[in-house]
């Protein structure tokens, strides 16, 4: 049997009200990238991002998402996300942004780059601290980021059904 590679696209969604992002599903999110898809590369980039494309993970309070779609026709998908300034979800649009993080082959590698994203995201607010509790909240966040924490049960579950499958 032969294996069929993916590759994931670790994104981050921008929007101007960060309480919009809870508004999110991963239905109109894939929705969304499949037209954008389909009207930068017409009918030969609607019928690959139709292959095998979905949204694995979608964190609504980090605007964090990981998409995965087949290795030939990741520089499509990726080409035409800068073209998606506006999501349809629940009858609203939410105006947006995406800032792509990362490519890796597996979620294993998306997983700790975000670790390392995160990591150095917490240490650049260190010095805006005003006061010694939020430094020391800060500090104990740095300290507690690792890949096996309880938050990344879901992952592991993905992660092993998803080598099982393919």
């Amino acid at each position: 049997m032969v294996r069929v590679k993916s590759r994931y696209l670790l994104c981050e969604i921008n929007v101007s009200d960060r309480s919009e992002l809870l508004k999110l599903d991963d239905r109109a999110l894939a929705r969304a990238v499949k037209a954008a898809v389909a009207r930068i590369h017409g009918d030969y980039g609607s019928a690959l991002c139709s292959i095998r494309f979905c949204v694995k993970y979608l964190n609504a309070h980090t605007g964090i998402v990981f998409l995965r779609f087949p290795k030939g026709c990741y520089k499509l998908l990726w080409s035409a996300l800068p073209f998606i300034t506006s999501i349809e979800s629940r009858g609203q649009i939410i105006s947006c942004f995406f800032n792509c993080l990362h490519v890796g082959g597996t979620i294993r590698t998306c997983q700790r780059f975000l670790i390392r994203y995160n990591t150095q995201q917490l240490h650049r607010m260190l010095p805006k601290c005003k006061n010694d509790e939020e430094k020391k909240q800060i500090q104990e966040s740095i300290l507690s980021c690792s890949l096996m924490g309880r938050n990344n049960e879901a992952f592991e579950e993905e992660l092993e059904s998803e080598e099982d499958g393919e």
